[in-house]
């Protein structure tokens, strides 16, 4: 069977959450180049990002072989990037969300 829409939702979430992750530790190094308090903070949060959309990723792209690990790890990517990025992680959260619970429902 076919899991082209979960490796689709996977992928593009994944590349969504990099480029917010980006986003976050671009914020960041403005913050140290002015002096703010608390860039490092900002650092942490985006290496988290990276990490996370590389594994969703990773989650959509093994999807059509193992689909239950692919689910898994969108799952778990979707969740925990929520908790990383916050707001900027939404449209992420949103398509692994829903790309994780089907390739879990699928058989």
């Amino acid at each position: 069977m076919s899991r082209t829409g979960e490796m689709v939702l996977g992928i593009l979430g994944g590349v969504f959450g990099i480029l917010a992750a980006m986003f976050v530790g671009a914020i960041g190094g403005i913050g140290e180049a002015v002096g703010a308090f608390g860039y490092e903070e900002l650092y942490l949060r985006a290496g988290a990002g990276l990490l996370l959309g590389a594994l969703a990723i990773v989650g959509g792209a093994i999807v059509n072989k193992n689909n239950k690990a692919g689910g898994i790890l969108m799952l778990v990517s979707a969740i925990f990037g929520l908790f990383a990025l916050g707001p900027l992680w939404v449209l992420s959260f949103i398509l692994l969300l829903v790309g994780g619970i089907l390739a879990l429902r699928s058989k």
